[in-house]
Parts: C-alpha cells; sequence; structure tokens
C-alpha cells in the first residue's frame, strides 16, 4: 500500500498535544494531521538522527505557522552547515539574530560557520559576543576564551574599507566669531576676520582604509604590521586632507587573556595640496581580558613631529591612554577611558598639557541594526601666551560626540550602509580658536 505524510497544521489549539488527530487513509494515501509543536519535535528529531531529507518536509510545513521563524530558520541553518552549505547556514543565523540578537546559542553556530568559510575575524566577534552571557556554562565559557586565543594567534590578516559623503559645516575647522581682539603696541583693538579665516561649510567625498597583518616568528610572539590611511576630498585643494600611517613590531601574547605589544610608527598628513607633517615615533600597548564581562587596555603613544607648514609646531607629541570596555548585555558594550597628552613644541605658546576622559556605548539591536554612540571631554592649558591675542596662555575645554548607526544586513557589492554624525566644540579664552563643527557622514562600509 502506497504511503504519503501530509502534515496539516491545526493552528487553532496548536499547543495541546490532545488536537492531533489519527491516521487516515483513502484510496492507499494516508494523512496525518500534526500540530506545530509535534511538528517542531518530529523535526529536531529526524535532525538530530542526521535523517536531513525527511526532515525537510516538517519544516517546511512549520513555516506557515505564527511564531515559529526562529526554530524553521535554524533547524534549516543547521541543516546547511551539517551539508557544507556555510554560507547558506550563515544567512539563516544571520536573519535571526537580526530579530533578536541575544541568542547565544545562534550566535556560536554562527561563528563556527564562519570559521568554516575562512572568516576568522567575524568568527572572533561572534564568539566574543557570545562569551558575555552570563548565563554560559563555566566549561563552555572557557572554550570559547580558548577557541578565540587560537583564532587570535592563527589570524593572518584584516582589511577594512569605507568610503562616502560627508556634508560639513567647518571644513577648515575655523572660529565662527566675526571679530577679535589682538594686541598691538600695548592697544587691545578689535579685528575683523576676511572670509577666509572664518568657518567655511562644504561637502566632500571621503575614504578610509584600515588593514594588518599579524605573523606569527615565535611560540607565543607575533609580529605587527598595520597600515590606515584616510582621506576627505573637496571642491578645490584648499582644505584637501589626507592622512597615512604606518606601525610594526612585535606583539608578546603572556596568556590566553593578556598581551604586550610595542610598535614603531611613521606618519604623514598632506593638507590643502601640501605635505603638511611627517611623524615618526613609538606606540606600546597591554591588553587584558577580566572575568567573562570586562576588558581593560592601556597605550602609551610618543612621537616626533616635523611640521613643514610651520617649525614653530615642530617637537615631541605623547598620550597615555586607558580605557574599560564592559558587556552590557549579550549584544551590547559599554566603555570608559581617560587619556592625558603633552605636547613640547619649538614654540612654547604652542605647547600644551591635555587631560580628559571618555564614554561610548555601542552593539547590536533587533533588525539587524548596529549602533555607536560616544562622548569626550577635556581640558588643554598652553605654556605661554600668544601676545598677538592676549597676555594670558590659552585653556580651552574641548567636547566632542559621535554617533553612528549601520545595517550590515543591507549589502551593495558586500558593503553595508552607515551613518555618522559628529559633533565637536572647542571654547577658548582665545576667541580666534574658539570653534564649532557638525559633520554628518553617508557610507558604505566593508570588513573583510
Amino acid at each position: 500500500m502506497r504511503l504519503a505524510l501530509f502534515a496539516t497544521l491545526l493552528l487553532a489549539g496548536a499547543g495541546s498535544a490532545a488536537h492531533a488527530q489519527t491516521q487516515r487513509c483513502v484510496d492507499g494515501v494516508c494523512e496525518v494531521q500534526l500540530t506545530p509543536p509535534q511538528l517542531l519535535a518530529g523535526a529536531e528529531k529526524l535532525v538530530a538522527l542526521r535523517r536531513f531529507d525527511e526532515a525537510r518536509p516538517l519544516i517546511e510545513a512549520l513555516k506557515l505557522a505564527p511564531g515559529y521563524s526562529l526554530q524553521t530558520r535554524f533547524l534549516s541553518g543547521f541543516i546547511a552547515a551539517e551539508k557544507g552549505d556555510f554560507r547558506a547556514a550563515a544567512d539563516q543565523y544571520k536573519a535571526i539574530l537580526a530579530d533578536d540578537p541575544n541568542q547565544t546559542r545562534v550566535r556560536l553556530e554562527l561563528a563556527k560557520a564562519m570559521m568554516a568559510m575562512g572568516k576568522p575575524q567575524s568568527a572572533d566577534k561572534q564568539f566574543r559576543l557570545a562569551g558575555q552571557d552570563r548565563e554560559l556554562p563555566p566549561e563552555l565559557a572557557k572554550a570559547i576564551r580558548g577557541v578565540r586565543a587560537v583564532i587570535r594567534q592563527k589570524r593572518a590578516w584584516r582589511l577594512d574599507v569605507d568610503f562616502g559623503i560627508a556634508p560639513d559645516s567647518n571644513i577648515n575647522n575655523a572660529t565662527g566669531a566675526d571679530q577679535v581682539t589682538v594686541n598691538l603696541g600695548g592697544y587691545s583693538l578689535p579685528l575683523m576676520l576676511g572670509a577666509d579665516a572664518k568657518a567655511r561649510s562644504g561637502t566632500g567625498q571621503t575614504a578610509t582604509i584600515s588593514t594588518g597583518v599579524r605573523l606569527p616568528i615565535a611560540s607565543h610572539v607575533s609580529m605587527l604590521v598595520d597600515f590606515d590611511s584616510s582621506g576627505t576630498n573637496y571642491a578645490g585643494a584648499d582644505y584637501d586632507d589626507y592622512l597615512v600611517q604606518f606601525a610594526a613590531g612585535p606583539e608578546l601574547r603572556l596568556s590566553q587573556t593578556t598581551s604586550v605589544s610595542i610598535e614603531a610608527v611613521g606618519a604623514q598628513r598632506w593638507y590643502g595640496g601640501r605635505l603638511a607633517s611627517r611623524q615618526g615615533g613609538v606606540k606600546a600597548g597591554a591588553q587584558a581580558v577580566v572575568g567573562r564581562s570586562d576588558r581593560v587596555g592601556v597605550q602609551l603613544d610618543a612621537r616626533r613631529t616635523n611640521a613643514l607648514f610651520n617649525p614653530a609646531y615642530d617637537g615631541w607629541q605623547t598620550g597615555l591612554y586607558a580605557n574599560w570596555e564592559h558587556a552590557l548585555s549579550r549584544s551590547l558594550i559599554g566603555s570608559a577611558g581617560i587619556f592625558g597628552r603633552r605636547d613640547w613644541l619649538t614654540e612654547a605658546a604652542y605647547s600644551s598639557k591635555e587631560i580628559g576622559g571618555s564614554l561610548a556605548v555601542g552593539g547590536e539591536l533587533p533588525h539587524g541594526i548596529n549602533f555607536s554612540l560616544s562622548g569626550t571631554a577635556s581640558r588643554a592649558l598652553y605654556d605661554a601666551p600668544m601676545q598677538f591675542f592676549s597676555s594670558e596662555p590659552r585653556r580651552d575645554w574641548r567636547l566632542s560626540a559621535r554617533a553612528t548607526l549601520g545595517n550590515r544586513g543591507i549589502r551593495v557589492f558586500g558593503f553595508s550602509p552607515e551613518l555618522a554624525l559628529t559633533y565637536a566644540r572647542t571654547d577658548s579664552n582665545v576667541a580666534f580658536y574658539s570653534t564649532d563643527r557638525v559633520r554628518f557622514r553617508v557610507a558604505l562600509a566593508r570588513y573583510f
């Protein structure tokens, strides 16, 4: 006798096994009516037995029931991964996380799929987010830390690229004041500013490239090589701004959770169509993972600047930075930082001390949205007065804020859209150096 199975969903009273119907056969064709929970249980059992072809009809039937999209996507992704189609599996897992970023099991499966696709950096991100789940069994949390350590040791390269447009209220980072007070021959006189000395707005084309390689050279020791570049092109060349930086040096991994590094640094900046400055120096850092939810880091940066536009700005610039990251939830990370900077330049009037702090929060939201919010505040004190403007040394309050919003669920040739809004303000006792700047950036970004 021929036997065919038709899974008919009983959506009324779907949660009760009592609504399951007995088998009915007509003309050699048998029909079995199952509730959604029974379909799910049957599909899960067949998947566990690796009878994937028999499980698929049940999964397809279950897709018709409301409220079961997570289960059907997960089972479809799991079957795809078991059959070696990791790209299809990753697509299913990403769809689940786009709706609910707190699904730790799904995130772990996505990380495994990313590893199988040869994308260790993406896998490391997913393992990191999964490891923030405070409900993980200790042995699983330890295993995740071990896997991440192996990924970091073996990860050979990274590449991040983005490009876009950026309307800007102050492309020359100048004052908005119409006049300033200057000192001439012992007298204080008001001076009207020309258009070139005041803030100008404009829209530029922007792009950034950040890449690096990690080359193992000994047990627990790797050579780091990093290259970063950014640029903004405006109409004409007067305010075009381009920067490149290269760094290389060893990294020593003291344990699975702690590492230190030191790199030689070189940088060049072009502004207004001309080479503006060269820098050379060193940066050293250390970072450690503390427990499941925290990471701390510290970095020292010291470099010598050769200012080709004005030798008065030649000299040493140093900075010390400390940062603490904390997992606020399974998909959100908060951070706080403090920093101090010291510029020893040729002219004491341009030399300064600065101290400040920062706060940030970011992560993933439903529907594939990722976001970040950050703010920085600092106080800068200069060593000597600029006699032309004031008999008192310059003193600044500096504030900045940034908000970004993206959606990696949207792809345009592998690139995802990203919006960024930045605000920067400097309040100075010397009016010429008081500035306001708002920049809005629309970009496409890809992280390899």
